[in-house]
């Protein structure tokens, strides 16, 4: 029986245990906040240490780019699994990469030759076209596209409904204003 674990049990941790709860991997999801009561919130985030288990995954559900990629850190020094959420509408290319603490989110699309970094969001209807590089700790948000040939930045917030164009952020990390 394997559990779910979500630090984190504001908006975004709650759109995760939807998602989670679709995908049906984990019979049982907690929480860990600081903040947030419940009978589904076991702890405070910092006693993620008490329930790391070869049968629980983690996710930090965090909005803020730094501090998930901070716990994503954690978690994994801890030895703990870390969670890959990708909802049952989304498509990711079978040529595309994955890393761990991802969430694609529904509708969204990782096409061919991509490979999403740790700690990535892919939000609702986000696009990433082929051959693009999301480094860790990037939210890619609603409905927002990234053409082609592009390596974004670690830790950056594509906006929604953003468009970033074809080769804006060049392969090699360097910003293209020629485009």
């Amino acid at each position: 029986m394997k559990k779910l674990v979500i630090l984190g049990a504001g908006g975004y941790g709650r759109m995760v245990k939807d998602v989670a709860r679709q995908i049906g991997d984990h019979q049982e999801i907690y929480f860990l906040d600081d903040h947030a009561i419940g009978e589904d919130v076991i702890g405070k985030c910092s006693d993620y240490q008490k329930f790391i288990a070869d049968d629980t995954d983690f996710y930090p559900a965090f909005g803020n780019n730094s501090i998930r990629m901070e716990y994503i850190e954690k978690l994994e020094q801890a030895g703990a699994n870390i969670a890959v959420l990708i909802h049952p509408t989304a498509y990711i290319s079978p040529q595309a990469q994955i890393k761990a603490g991802v969430a694609v989110l529904p509708g969204a699309i990782v096409n061919t030759g991509t490979v999403i970094e740790k700690g990535c969001i892919v939000n609702c209807n986000a696009i990433v076209d082929h051959d693009c590089i999301v480094e860790k700790g990037v939210h890619v948000c609603l409905g927002a596209i990234i053409k082609a040939e592009n390596r974004i930045p670690a830790f950056m917030k594509i906006e929604a409904g953003e468009v970033v164009e074809n080769r804006k952020y060049s392969l090699n990390g360097e910003k293209d204003n020629g485009h």
